[in-house]
């Protein structure tokens, strides 16, 4: 039978009796899309434990679809049903945080919502079921006595663990929502300098300043203590000189410890529970270091470390696949601790190239390793691609080189890539595919076809290999091929433009300006395409003149800062363009996250009804900076006259 949803963290910090008496006063309700949850007042009086369903929580500047007199389902409204104590499914989604959207807020299954209301006594705006929504809900009187009673539960709401708790709790084997859940010997720990219990305190002194230290374990025969910088205190106002006082007089022989096995929460409990700021680590009976708050908090803070020493561990496609999928767990958790962008693109982009170099120094013997180079293109390889969306990748390899079931190797790279969240390219641009998997020669003579010939995929494979990065192997190999296009376009102005006019690949539907302009209801048929108008004309605008200045940086950013540099471009439009493109792929991300939720396909679409008042401001703002860029593009390569 799967665990009741009041048996799981942070209720399993309460006692049996505190347990039932919770049961007792949680009620199952039921609300339909569009309801209200909690009084029509907005006097927070409830909290609720969402089982099922999104519930949305406008911000101040989030106008209310449902007018100010809107009131939630009462008791009658909302289907109140017999308490199911098991929940939903032992599978049902796990705990996540909650995901900022623009001015909103959006709670899924496993979060406790309207408690931060609660503690206040006040409300920080309505709570609206975005779907149908199955919860508990537990009154605020009822909470507010568990909270008096237990102060290790208090603690753990007081401090913010409900989340992690209940994020580490619930979800499945392969997620990580909490690094909380790691071992402690997984933390970085402080090995210690030991002292006998004799040493006197100007002498132990001088060796925690020779060693940068603030701690010391004393040695007392059987016993193990411990001294801190501040038990100096006590020994300044003994009456003895401080000289003739040893460390035995003012050590702690019973310091907290926790196992090395221990998980991270419980050594953070520990701190709580006895109001210190390190604990002994110990393995069997022997202590193999100090773990301490600043250490402990660094490490929960960097999740990607966690990923990373995954990766590199692997050790075989199960476990770099469970790696590959907690990457998209840490994007939604750093997307809604309000990171930048350009920070979530560039842990992402280290991580997914540590990924795909794993796997590939796991498929491929060494002799192919060494005589190729991996690559990844398109968004992967300029660093700007958060959410999995399809491979671009290639094979090169050193003329003369051949290996034998080549093509078996890069069919199984292909489909491991898929099983660790990343789609197939619909265009084949992929290392299993004969035109992605060639020699240096051979791909100088389909790069050349690509600038003169005739084909008309030929300016969108070069503008895909443009963004070509080397992630594993030689990679003097794509140095080589770089320098054969600089060389094929010596002098090649008439191509420049023509490559350039690609910005107007998606042109511009006659009324869409003036509908986003002017859009002021909800009507959901409204849709913007984020890459066709925005995020494309600003990658490849950049693209374009960065490959006819010779600029080898490759991400749109870096591009668009070394040709303002070289004096190309205006410094001041591309401070915008810079802005606005953040902007445009923070708002895919979200947009991107909340479908994945959902469980439908990630694409390019956002509905104007979802965005609220600043969001459509922004929107229309980096629209109209990057209609600015492409005017200047055609000024410049004078695309009117083409």
């Amino acid at each position: 039978m799967a665990a009741s949803p009041l048996d799981r963290p942070p209720f399993d910090l309460l006692t049996p009796v505190e347990r039932a008496r919770l049961r007792e006063a949680a009620e199952p309700v039921e609300y339909p899309a569009g309801a209200r949850l909690g009084s029509a007042s907005g006097e927070p009086v409830d909290v609720w434990l969402l089982l099922a369903g999104l519930v949305r929580q406008p911000g101040v500047d989030e106008p209310d679809a449902h007018g100010s007199d809107a009131e939630a389902p009462t008791a009658d409204e909302a289907a109140v049903r017999e308490p199911d104590v098991d929940g939903p499914d032992a599978d049902e989604p796990a705990a996540r945080e909650p995901v900022a959207h623009g001015p909103f807020v959006e709670h899924g299954p496993g979060e406790l919502i309207g408690l931060r209301e609660v503690l206040a006594g006040r409300s920080n705006g309505r709570l609206i079921a975005q779907s149908p929504v199955l919860a508990l809900r537990i009154p605020k009187a009822a909470l507010r006595a568990l909270i008096a009673d237990n102060a290790v539960f208090a603690a753990a709401l007081f401090d913010d663990l409900a989340h992690a708790l209940s994020a580490g709790a619930q979800r499945r084997q392969r997620a990580l929502r909490s690094p909380m859940m790691s071992r402690v010997r997984e933390a970085w720990l402080r090995k210690p300098l030991v002292v006998d219990a004799a040493t006197d305190l100007v002498s132990l002194c001088r060796l925690l300043a020779a060693q940068d230290v603030t701690e010391a374990l004393v040695r007392d025969g059987e016993r193990i203590g411990i001294f801190t910088t501040t038990d100096l205190r006590e020994a300044l106002l003994r009456p003895e000189p401080v000289d003739r006082q040893s460390v035995r007089e003012l050590a702690h022989f019973e310091p907290i410890s926790v196992s090395a096995d221990a998980e991270l929460l419980e050594a953070m409990l520990a701190m709580l529970r006895h109001r210190v700021h390190r604990v002994l680590v110990r393995d069997g009976d022997e202590v193999i270091g100090i773990l301490g708050q600043l250490e402990l908090m660094s490490f929960v803070s960097n999740h990607s470390h966690l990923i990373a020493l995954q990766i590199e561990q692997a050790a075989g496609l199960a476990d770099l696949s469970d790696a590959a999928h907690r990457v998209d767990d840490l994007i939604e958790m750093l997307y809604a601790d309000g990171v930048r962008i350009e920070v979530i693109t560039g842990l992402v982009r280290e991580l997914n190239r540590k990924v795909i170099a794993r796997l590939w120094s796991m498929l491929a013997p060494q002799v192919l390793v060494e005589n190729s180079c991996l690559l990844v293109m398109g968004s992967e390889g300029r660093g700007e691609q958060i959410v999995k969306t399809d491979q671009d990748n290639a094979l090169l390899l050193r003329d003369g080189f051949e290996f034998e079931g080549l093509q078996e190797i890069t069919l199984r790279f292909s489909a491991a890539l898929d099983t660790f969240g990343y789609p197939p390219c619909p265009g084949g641009i992929m290392l299993s595919r004969p035109l992605w998997c060639q020699s240096l020669s051979g791909f100088r003579a389909s790069l050349s076809d690509w600038i003169h010939g005739a084909d008309p995929d030929g300016p969108m494979n070069l503008a895909i290999f443009l963004d070509a990065s080397a992630v594993i192997g030689d990679s003097e190999l794509l140095a080589q091929a770089r320098a054969h296009i600089d060389r094929v376009l010596a002098d090649s102005d008439a191509f420049y433009a023509r490559f350039a006019s690609a910005v107007d690949r998606f042109g511009e539907s006659g009324g869409w300006w003036s509908r986003l302009a002017n859009v002021l209801g909800r009507d959901e048929s409204e849709e913007v395409d984020l890459k066709k108008l925005g995020i494309f004309p600003v990658v490849h605008g950049a693209r374009a003149l960065a490959l006819q200045y010779r600029v080898r940086d490759l991400s749109t950013a870096a591009r668009l800062r070394a040709l303002a540099a070289r004096g190309r471009i205006d410094e001041a439009l591309v401070r915008d363009l810079i802005d606005a493109l953040h902007f445009l792929i923070g708002l895919k991300l979200r947009v991107n996250l909340h479908q994945r939720r959902l469980g439908q396909i990630p694409d390019n679409l956002v509905p104007l009804a979802t965005l609220g008042t600043l969001e459509r401001d922004s929107l229309k703002d980096s629209l109209a900076i990057v209609r600015r860029f492409r005017q200047w593009l055609h000024r410049h390569y004078r695309l009117d006259s083409l």
